[in-house]
């Protein structure tokens, strides 16, 4: 009997991992541009993108042509609403492209990559900004 506590413990530990689990965000992307997550500028093509910590924080964004990966450090954001798509997307500055937020459709949370060095000079500059949306697919 006094295992039982423990076992429960356990078991409540197993579940929450694997609600936890199931809630990771794992997408593929074709950009068909040039863009900036962070301050790493990265190439047209098609992309990996998968949360790696327990509250989705960091993303791991592979090129799949390529196999190269690097790490973003993202803020979660709400919509009031959840998202109609997957789906990625970027602020379009003059010719510049910037990775702004990720979304998973149905959720009403996705991920904000914080603003790179060079968006914030073209703000400054005054640089007109457009929203452009890139269709993802979520992948095991």
């Amino acid at each position: 009997m006094k295992k039982l506590p423990s076992v429960l413990g356990v078991l409540a530990v197993l579940l929450m991992a694997t609600a936890t689990q199931a809630q990771q965000m794992k997408m593929n992307a074709d950009v068909p541009f040039e863009f900036v997550a962070g301050d790493r500028a990265y190439p047209a093509g098609e992309y990996s993108l998968k949360a790696l910590a327990v509250n989705n924080a960091v993303l791991q964004i592979t090129n799949v042509e390529k196999g190269a990966s690097s790490f973003l450090l993202s803020n979660g954001c709400r919509n009031a609403t959840p998202s109609t798509q997957t789906k990625l997307v970027f602020r379009r500055i003059g010719d510049e492209y910037f990775l702004e937020q990720v979304w998973i459709e149905g959720r009403e949370s996705g991920r904000q990559i914080p603003v790179s060095r060079t968006e914030t000079q073209l703000v400054r500059n005054h640089e007109k900004a457009e929203v452009v949306i890139v269709a993802a697919s979520l992948s095991n």
